[in-house]
């Protein structure tokens, strides 16, 4: 008699460790099944990658629709962010208990119903708490759109289906800034949230019909909720202090802040079941390119907020060329971050994360010559597209060895979470960014409208963000070593 335990139809789970099991046979990329399983991924992440792009070229007309300042637009932003960097990993682990399909489905609905409040929000305050909402959404569906993949495919063809997934997700990025500006030139900026209502639908009806459940039967049966929480806390105390840095409640919230950060050190080196295991920052390398990443999504995360305000603000320029500006950036990565990603595996990580940040600080401070007079499509040619493509050959050379030498520094049974860890970080340096930047050039209120005001923080925010990147290239050159 077969001691294996009974499977639910379309339930499938990895077969020990690795090759998953879906009703006794792996899914295969050229079948209904294994074409189902891709398309539910890319929409539920392109969705996702839709918002983070078009909400910036949205922020100057929702600030004057909704009578917002500066602190509001930041907290649009950073709310997302927020809830996002705090609970990616637990995201991540609630699928591989629960069933990646269910959580990944679960955290659609979420995002969804979340974007129609943000669509139809009456104030700011509604909105801020919505976006928040969108992030915990977000934090469900975002690993689980991999993790998918991951678990339901033959060994064999993950590579290809994880390229196919990529190249879509780039395709949605690229869509991003164009499909926004034109919603807010043509329509309103609560169509950006709206938009995400028919998408959402079909990515849960192709989920729920066609892709089969996978999830890891060797989960630990505990989660490190009190290490996610305590990251929420410090996280959100941090980001009040910084966006708000003359209130009454400034000094309370960092004070809380820092101790909900030391506090989470504590629980994870105390706790069975660690949202993050410390003992992978032993590792120089894992530790040193986190930091780095930390520095250079900081900056990136910081330039997307203050160029395309600039460009509406200072400039003149309506929400879809705004927008449209940063295309080059996709352009780059869609064409040669596997290039990038060639280089380091042949060379070595060190020079690809030591020159490209410098590149970045290139790229940024190019960009200093958009201003007042960056007017039509040659002060577009001029001023912003040599800096934007610069940087953007930057980010191409960064971003694949960045990923590579993270996963590469960490034990393979923690690849998951070395991989989480990353992806969190980087969303903390855009959250912290974004906070203290806009306070520490001097802009407030509703400076953001106030074209001389508003260029003077721009350009001196500008100077700090190449910094950083100059601050990340210093990091890898000193402590990142390549493989022998």
């Amino acid at each position: 008699m077969s001691t294996e335990p009974t499977r639910a139809p379309g339930d499938c789970a990895p077969a020990r460790v690795a090759d998953p099991v879906c009703e006794g046979e792996p899914v295969r990329l050229g079948t209904p099944a294994g074409r189902a399983v891709v398309v539910a991924a890319t929409l539920g992440s392109g969705m996702a990658l839709l918002d983070g792009t078009v909400v910036n070229v949205a922020l100057r007309s929702i600030g004057e629709d909704l009578g917002a300042g500066l602190a509001a637009l930041q907290w649009i932003t950073n709310a997302y962010l927020l809830a996002l960097a705090s609970l990616i990993l637990l995201g991540g682990s609630l699928g591989d208990r629960f069933g990646r399909r269910r959580v990944f489905v679960v955290g659609t609905l979420l995002f969804a119903g979340a974007s129609l409040v943000c669509g139809l929000a009456p104030t700011t305050e509604v909105l801020v708490a919505a976006r928040v909402l969108q992030g915990v959404g977000a934090a469900l569906l975002t690993p689980g759109s991999l993790a998918m993949i991951q678990g339901a495919f033959a060994r064999e063809d993950r590579a290809r289906a994880i390229g196919l997934w990529t190249g879509f997700g780039s395709i949605a990025a690229a869509v991003g800034p164009l499909l926004g500006g034109t919603l807010v030139d043509l329509a309103s900026w609560r169509w950006i949230f709206l938009i995400n209502l028919p998408l959402a639908a079909v990515t849960v009806l192709v989920a729920v019909r066609a892709v089969p459940e996978s999830r890891d039967p060797d989960a630990v049966r505990g989660f490190d909720v009190a290490g996610a929480a305590l990251t929420a806390v410090a996280l959100g105390g941090i980001t009040w202090a910084l966006v708000e840095p003359g209130s009454d409640a400034a000094l309370p919230a960092a004070v809380v802040g820092v101790l909900a950060g030391v506090g989470f050190v504590v629980v994870e080196r105390r706790s069975r079941h660690p949202l993050v295991p410390l003992g992978l920052f032993a590792d120089r390398t894992f530790g040193a390119v986190n930091g780095l990443t930390l520095l250079v999504y900081a900056a990136l995360g910081a330039l997307l907020f203050f160029l395309v305000l600039q460009l509406q603000t200072v400039a003149g320029w309506d929400a879809l060329p705004a927008g449209l500006a940063t295309m080059p950036i996709t352009v780059c990565m869609l064409l040669l971050a596997a290039r990038g990603g060639e280089l380091a595996q042949r060379i070595g990580p060190r020079v690809p994360l030591t020159v490209g940040p410098l590149v970045l600080a290139a790229g940024t401070l190019l960009l200093l010559r958009a201003d007042a007079d960056t007017d039509g499509l040659r002060g577009y040619v001029v001023d912003v597209l040599p800096g934007i493509t610069v940087f953007g050959l930057g980010l191409a050379l960064l971003v694949a060895p960045l990923t590579a030498t993270v996963l590469a520094a960490a034990p393979d049974r923690y690849a998951g979470v070395a991989s989480g860890v990353n992806n969190a970080v980087a969303r903390a340096g855009g959250l912290v960014a974004v906070a203290a930047l806009p306070a520490l050039v001097g802009l407030s209120g509703v400076d953001y409208q106030v074209p001389d005001v508003f260029e003077a923080g721009y350009r001196a925010a500008l100077l700090v963000c190449a910094g950083l990147m100059v601050a990340g290239s210093l990091v890898a050159g000193l402590l990142v070593r390549d493989p022998r």
